[in-house]
């Protein structure tokens, strides 16, 4: 008797949650040539992949799961020279995560999955997986408005194991929220904590070190301001970024701005956008931003990327990005192409 009743419990405590999952997936194949100056000319081809499981619980609790696939004509040993955030070569765990709910717009979320903040290209890498724990807060404002308020701490999900901590904060205001004309601003505090071993695992990049250790702390504060409106029939968006890190004493400054047309996800979509951006040497930690762009700070440059939906399914992007280290006279240049699916 005893395992028919425990088979019949599994059973029923099992069903709320299948009944409500589903699958999605996601996929990347980048070819790129990269030529830097004063080392030898970089071409190799790279396929990522993101298989993921979502579930429900009920009405308020949420689950999730996911592996990174990844495969590069170049080896791991190499991904450190090439400043890369992510292994070539990986099965890794990509998400693990649960998220409560409560309130009309209040989440709560335990586990590893995307940082829950709207971060530009200088600040964070959006491939990147912290693990840690968060709040995310919303309240409607009059009409169409709203306030956010998004807090956490994170071990950030470096491409070598370190001891490295974040603790996040994220305010912003939204006008007209969810109208095709409407606006954001958004302040954000990042400070960057027990960052000793960096050095040693080839992750300082071109933030200054002195005697091993990065010399100066990351205390970042970030505003963004964030324009939306719709130009023949197709979104336009208008980003405009400025840093401080307040742990530096100086060469602590960094800005971007880019402008995006159309939107490549759509079925024979096109997309057009253009990026300046300029970082000071220690304005960011270099560890953690971008790596589409070659040089994580101490630099200038910009960015050119043209984006085609061929259906409702896979997509394309061609991205050329020329820049310059603050100590160089002669520019890297970039070009990326890629081929991107949904599921």
């Amino acid at each position: 008797m005893k395992r028919p009743v425990l088979s019949g419990l599994l059973s029923f405590l099992a069903l709320p949650a299948l009944a409500q999952s589903g699958f999605s997936a996601d996929l990347r194949l980048r070819a790129e040539h990269t030529d830097v100056p004063n080392r030898a000319l970089l071409q190799r081809e790279r396929a990522s992949a993101r298989l993921q499981w979502d579930g429900l619980w009920g009405e308020s609790i949420e689950y999730g799961a996911g592996l990174r696939l990844a495969l590069g004509s170049d080896a791991n040993a190499n991904n450190g020279v090439n400043l890369d955030n992510q292994r070539s070569d990986a099965v890794e765990l990509d998400r693990a995560f649960v998220r409560g709910r409560w309130g009309e717009a209040h989440a709560w979320t335990l586990g590893r999955d995307a940082l829950p903040m709207s971060l530009s290209p200088l600040l964070w890498d959006q491939d990147l997986r912290p693990t840690g724990a968060s709040v995310d807060l919303h309240w409607a404002v009059r009409d169409f408005d709203g306030l956010q308020i998004t807090a956490g701490v994170f071990e950030p999900g470096l491409r070598v194991g370190s001891e490295a901590r974040l603790a996040a904060l994220q305010l912003g205001y939204r006008w007209h929220d969810g109208a095709p004309w409407r606006m954001s601003l958004l302040l954000t505090l990042l400070h960057f904590d027990h960052l000793d071993a960096l050095p040693a695992d080839g992750l300082a990049r071109t933030n200054r070190v002195s005697s091993g250790r990065l010399l100066s702390d990351y205390r970042l504060r970030d505003v963004q301001w964030i324009g939306h409106g719709e130009v023949a029939g197709q979104p336009l968006q208008l980003r405009l970024d400025w840093v401080v890190n307040q742990g530096a004493d100086d060469h602590n400054e960094a800005a971007r701005v880019a402008l995006q047309w159309g939107e490549r996800t759509q079925p024979r979509g096109w997309e057009i956008g253009i990026a300046q951006q300029r970082q000071q040497r220690d304005a960011v930690l270099a560890a953690v931003s971008d790596d589409d762009w070659w040089f994580h700070s101490f630099t200038r440059g910009g960015m050119l990327w043209l984006g085609y939906g061929l259906n409702e399914r896979w997509s394309l992007r061609l991205a050329g990005f020329r820049e310059r280290r603050d100590d160089a006279s002669e520019h890297a240049q970039r070009v990326l192409l890629d081929l991107e699916a949904r599921w």
